[in-house]
């Protein structure tokens, strides 16, 4: 094996997880986890215009800092793909990766903070600077909480679509009863569909900011069904990912357990095999 294929293996174990052999992160994995935390601090502390002005330079530099950081692991995540085997080697492993969704995801956390370079401070601009909070996102590779929340959410997908197409279907109806009977009354709120649609999303999230009610009696009585409608719309999708979640954590427990099975009866394996010294 060549010294090149060496450096690039040893770089992979250390930059992807699930290649780690040891429990927990790796040092560099670590320092990365490290450099998000504190790139999205400063994100969150440059929106504060009594922090920021007079202070330019020093927040210019830590986002070239973390730039240039967040280049390189790119730059480096990309070499080492091509020992992933989801993605293969040669060239087109190299852009199966740059496709994926984790890839693109460090592609606009990095680009972001190169922006602050480039024009004066745009509300365009502004918002492409925001989106350095994407670097959260970044954080998923690293927990195993992140995997277990997906799989959950995953294998509950027809449940929750299911759950939405409801929730569609009864926010088409009261918005549409609400526009016939309130419509006359209150043009600026239920003038339309479109209008009532608010009325429907904040009542049925149980949200109920107030600042739209029904006048009439038969449009408080709606509201009052939509109302206790909302509640039992909120419960069935909040019961479904309970129990995904509840499945998820029990398959790490088993998976946990099964593992510390192997490592004892590996153990034991060794010792039986250990030949006897003499007596």
């Amino acid at each position: 094996m060549s010294r090149h294929i060496r450096l690039r293996r040893w770089l992979y174990i250390r930059l992807q997880p699930t290649a780690w052999h040891r429990k927990g992160l790796s040092r560099l994995n670590k320092f990365i986890v490290l450099m998000i935390a504190a790139a999205v601090l400063v994100a969150i502390l440059e929106s504060e215009p009594t922090i920021y002005f007079g202070r330019e330079n020093l927040f210019l530099g830590l986002e070239l800092m973390f730039g240039s950081i967040f280049l390189v692991e790119y730059l480096a995540r990309l070499w080492t793909s091509a020992e992933d085997p989801r993605y293969g080697g040669g060239f087109l492993g190299y852009v199966r990766y740059a496709l994926s969704l984790p890839a693109i995801i460090d592609l606009l956390a990095m680009s972001t903070l190169f922006l602050t370079f480039y024009g004066n401070e745009t509300s365009i601009l502004r918002l492409f600077r925001l989106l350095r909070i994407l670097s959260l996102a970044k954080l998923g590779r690293y927990s195993k909480a992140f995997h277990a929340i997906g799989h959950a959410v995953y294998s509950r997908r027809y449940e929750l679509l299911m759950s939405l197409m409801i929730a569609t279907v009864l926010l088409l109806v009261s918005s549409t009863l609400l526009y016939i009977i309130e419509g006359e009354g209150q043009p600026a709120a239920f003038g339309s569909i479109p209008r009532a649609m608010w009325w429907s999303i904040a009542t049925l999230t149980t949200v109920g900011y107030g600042d739209v009610i029904p006048q009439t009696a038969l449009g408080k009585m709606l509201a009052g069904l939509t109302a206790i409608t909302g509640i039992g719309l909120i419960a069935m999708p909040t019961g479904i990912l309970a129990a995904a979640f509840s499945d998820a954590i029990q398959q790490h427990r088993l998976a946990q357990e099964r593992e510390r099975e192997e490592r004892e009866e590996r153990g034991t394996r060794r010792t039986d095999e250990t030949p006897e010294g003499p007596v």
